[in-house]
Order: C-alpha cells, then structure tokens, then sequence
C-alpha cells in the first residue's frame, strides 16, 4: 500500500503556495495527495505541479451538488487532472439518512457514480458519523452500499468518523473487503462529554460551536485510534492507498508538523 495525504490537511499553506506545499509533502515520502479544491489553479497547472514533484493524483474530494448538478464541467476538471478516484465528501443536513430525502440522495449518488464511469473515474463514498443512523434496522451507510452497486460506488471509510460512531474500524474495512481502494487514516482524541456540533466545528460545519478541549483531531499514531489493526484490515482488504486526514491541527504543531509526524509514524510500522 502507498501513503498519501488528504491536501485539506493542509489548506492553510497549498491556497498560498500549491507547488511549494507539494514539494515539502514530498519531501516527508508521501506518495500522493487527495484533492480538495483546486486553490485557483486550472487542472493543467495542478497535473503539471504534481507530476513535477512526483506525486501521484490519487483522488478528489468533490462536492456532490456540483457532481450531481454540473457534471459536463465538473468531471471534464478532474479528468485533465487525470485521476483514477472521486470521492462524495459530505452531504448535507437535508440529504442524509433518516431525513424523507435519503432515498433521493441514493438516487443523485447513482447517477454521479455512472456519469463518474463514463469519464474513467471510480466514485467513492466518504463517510463522517451521521451515516450511522439506523434505517429499516441498517446503518445509513450500508443501505447506500447496499443500494448501489460495487462497480460503481466503492469505500472511502474514514476510520476516525467510524470510531466516533461507535463502531469498530477493523470491522468495518473488512467488512467491505474488495470495496475499499482507499482507507482514510484520521486519530483523534475524544471526552465524553465531547458534542457534535463541537466535532463538526473542527471540520468548519458547525460554526458557531463553543471549542473545548474534548475532542481534537491528532497525527496519526497521537491519539486513540489503534492502527497497526486498522492497516493490517487494510491490507488484508486489498486497499492500494492508506490517506492520512487531519481536519485541524493540535498539540501546539501546525499543519505541515502534523502530516510530517503522521508520515514519520507509519514510517515506523513499515510503511
């Protein structure tokens, strides 16, 4: 398996300097960067940049409207970037399961997920914690991998939202055995007397959320998360990219310290 880093990790500085922030990413021996955005480039520039620097364009964080809504201009970007996953990243209060609309955002996922094929490009789903809401007696989650088939909709389980949600990352990746091309490596630290709206703070959802100490985002191998398992899962799952995630920084690092000490962990189990 092959370590990239979600470029969210580290918006502050790729939105000042794309190329300068690849070249350091590199540096640290990281394979290849998940998008999220374009930071003003056009897809040229950024293919030009990373093939540059030697990292490979796994994967982009996509919002699903724009997917959904204006997929001729949408999918023609990332197709000249020429990468190989896209990825439904969120979905809103109005679409997510348990809301009478569910049913409907199963439906737009299907539909970017051909339009996805068409252009070359697996779809994937990113989950948070919201999913596991229980529908007609299944987690959210599962109904929709249930609903649409793996050809067409494959997992990006984010082990961290997993975790929050109560359920156990190593299960879950070895539940979607042979659906699981990318893994998303995300430690945290977590009181219980941490809220959602605080979590969804930290990830700019929540905005007007009181910041405590209860729960913060960590580097990889910093927090509570137990990951030899959840990469040995991976492994055994046949994922091809384990992505380190780090929403916001802690522990007095910033963003750039964060990923390097990410990569300097795995580093040390052998990847």
């Amino acid at each position: 398996m092959k370590i990239g880093v979600q470029v969210y990790s580290v918006r502050d500085v790729a939105e000042k300097d794309f190329i300068g922030t690849m070249k350091e990413i590199k540096k640290m021996g990281y394979d290849g960067v998940e998008l999220a955005g374009a930071y003003g480039l056009s897809a040229e520039e950024i293919r030009r940049d990373l093939a540059e620097v030697g990292l490979t364009a796994i994967s982009a964080h996509v919002p699903m409207i724009d997917m959904y809504e204006k997929p001729d201009e949408t999918f023609a970007f990332y197709k000249k970037i020429g990468i190989p996953y896209i990825a439904v990243p969120y979905m809103s209060s109005e679409y997510r399961p348990g809301t009478d609309r569910f049913p409907e955002t199963i439906e737009m996922i299907r539909k970017i997920a051909e339009t996805a094929k068409k252009n070359g490009m697996q779809l994937l789903y990113h989950n948070h914690d919201f999913e596991f809401v229980k529908v007609d007696g299944k987690y959210g989650l599962d109904v929709l991998y249930d609903a649409i088939p793996a050809d067409l909709l494959q997992t990006e389980l984010d082990t961290c939202w997993v975790k929050v949600a109560g359920e156990d990352p190593v299960a879950y990746i070895t539940k979607y055995a042979g659906r699981a091309p990318i893994v998303h490596l995300k430690d945290f630290y977590k009181e219980d007397s941490a809220t959602q709206d605080e979590m969804y703070e930290l990830i700019g959802i929540a905005k007007k959320a009181k910041q405590t100490s209860a729960f913060e985002f960590r580097p990889v191998g910093h927090g509570m998360q137990k990951f030899p398992g959840i990469i040995d899962a991976a492994e055994a799952a046949g994922s091809s990219w384990l992505i380190v995630e780090q929403d916001r920084p802690s522990l007095g690092l910033t963003s750039m310290e964060s990923v390097d000490l990410s990569r300097k962990y795995l580093r040390s189990l052998g990847y």
